[in-house]
């Protein structure tokens, strides 16, 4: 009788033993569950994230080339007009040198508000440029910038 009563306790003692153990196997698997879930969602959010900053990155990319070769191609153009501008010039001191009097103050005039013309563009294009680098200089110091962990 004792040894029934000692073979209960121990198959009750192995059952409870082995239901504990398949619960703490099943919370484990459920716990692993939730970490593979959320490495998961992280790895996609953090794709996506990369996309996109890759995406703007390409994209500011493109539009700077495009900038360049517009840049680039009205260099040229000013090149090739002050190139031009400065035959004329050539040409206009030979024709200087043999005019009368009156068409050298005639000239001088002309030439004094040419002067003025673009003492106030070079003024207007100036103040320009400086807002362009302020506009610059703001976007650098709003641009996003993701804090290292």
């Amino acid at each position: 009788m004792i040894y029934t009563h000692i073979a209960a306790a121990v198959i009750a003692a192995l059952a409870a033993w082995l239901f504990q153990d398949n619960r703490y196997t099943a919370e484990l698997a459920e716990l692993r569950l939730e970490h593979a879930n959320a490495v998961i969602k992280a790895t996609s959010t953090l794709r996506a994230e990369q996309h996109a900053v890759t995406t703007k990155y390409q994209e500011a990319i493109n539009a700077a080339t495009t900038r360049e070769v517009v840049l680039r191609r009205n260099a040229d153009l000013a090149r090739t007009e002050s190139d031009s501008l400065r035959a004329q010039l050539s040409d206009a001191a030979r024709r200087i040198a043999a005019a009368p009097p009156a068409a050298v103050a005639e000239y001088a005039i002309t030439v004094g508000e040419l002067l003025a013309v673009c003492s106030r563009e070079r003024t207007y294009f100036a103040a320009k440029a400086d807002g362009h680098a302020s506009d610059v200089l703001t976007h650098r110091e709003a641009w996003p910038v993701i804090p290292p962990e």
